[in-house]
């Protein structure tokens, strides 16, 4: 890949203007949401989408979030059934994926779907995300904006330590305030599938459905984000450790804590903990160490927190 100098935009409105002329050519551009920063390309446009792969080294086979600017978009490109758009009216903007059928003449990129008949589809709430989905005018696809597998980016920083010299802009609109992934959610006829845990607990979006969310046990890729080893550290990562062993850097959560080096959250806070989750861990494996992680609590956010860490421990060929 031919390197590039990668341009740093101010979230203003020329740099917004700018990062969607950037878009509007072809070109990458890193944009923030409110869970992480994004790798975003027209959806619309096979080299693009294509370029998206390149830049991250993303298995072929693992389909892309399309985002947009709001509801219409949305069912332009996919059939979404009633308890989707009961999720979507609850939650979008935000962060909620929704995988729902194709229509026909979607315009969609073939590779964005990675040859599904379905497709993810997003309303980000950062408002730098949602003025350059209006200035762009149209469906950007946006993975996160790292390296495939490496720990997910939640600062400009974070974005240009993976992605520097590979894609054209990174729109900085400061750290995103959720820190996790959207919650995934797609369906099975009438049942609505938890496909992945994000940044959206478990509890509230069955509150909203009246209905226990199902699991989806294909064992096959359906949606992104559910590769078994992700988000991972160059460093060995030891989950569920109460105290470090010799030369690891701890991360604790909660204020039992005391010796660690970093922490998730001195309170115990999971929101806290979910919002610094990748910072935290970009700060442990700037280190050069081994890396251990306190418990969290598996109730809330820390579902979605600790689904996080058991990819980013597991083996790298998972």
């Amino acid at each position: 890949m031919r390197a590039l100098c990668t341009q740093t935009l101010a979230a203003t409105p020329e740099g917004i203007a700018q990062a969607a002329r950037l878009l509007s050519a072809g070109a990458l551009v890193a944009l923030p949401t409110e869970t992480v920063y994004g790798l975003a390309g027209d959806a619309r446009n096979p080299d693009a989408v294509a370029g998206i792969f390149a830049a991250k080294g993303r298995p072929q086979h693992n389909p892309l979030i399309v985002h947009l600017a709001d509801l219409d978009q949305a069912l332009a490109l996919a059939e979404i059934p009633a308890q989707g758009l009961a999720l979507a009216r609850a939650f979008w903007p935000g962060p909620l994926t929704l995988v729902a059928p194709l229509r026909a003449g979607h315009g969609l990129a073939p590779a964005v779907t990675a040859g599904l008949d379905s497709v993810a589809l997003r309303l980000p709430a950062h408002p730098a995300a949602r003025a350059l989905l209006n200035a762009f005018g149209g469906p950007i696809a946006a993975p996160s904006a790292n390296p495939s597998g490496r720990i997910s980016p939640t600062t400009a920083a974070h974005v240009l330590a993976g992605l520097d010299g590979r894609i054209a802009a990174v729109l900085d609109g400061g750290a995103c305030a959720v820190g996790l992934e959207s919650s995934i959610v797609g369906f099975d006829g009438v049942t609505a599938l938890l496909l992945r845990e994000g940044g959206i607990s478990r509890d509230a979006l069955e509150a909203v459905l009246g209905a226990r969310l199902g699991r989806d046990g294909s064992g096959k890729i359906t949606a992104p984000g559910q590769l078994a080893a992700h988000y991972a550290p160059r460093a060995a990562l030891r989950l569920d450790a109460r105290a470090p062993e010799p030369q690891e850097v701890w991360i604790g959560f909660g204020p039992d804590c005391k010796g660690a080096e970093l922490s998730l959250s001195l309170t115990g806070d999971l929101e806290e903990a979910a919002a610094r989750l990748f910072a935290v861990l970009h700060a442990a494996d700037a280190k050069g160490r081994a890396i251990a992680v306190a418990p969290v609590p598996e109730r809330g956010l820390g579902t979605a927190i600790n689904d996080r860490l058991r990819r980013a421990a597991a083996p790298k060929g998972a």
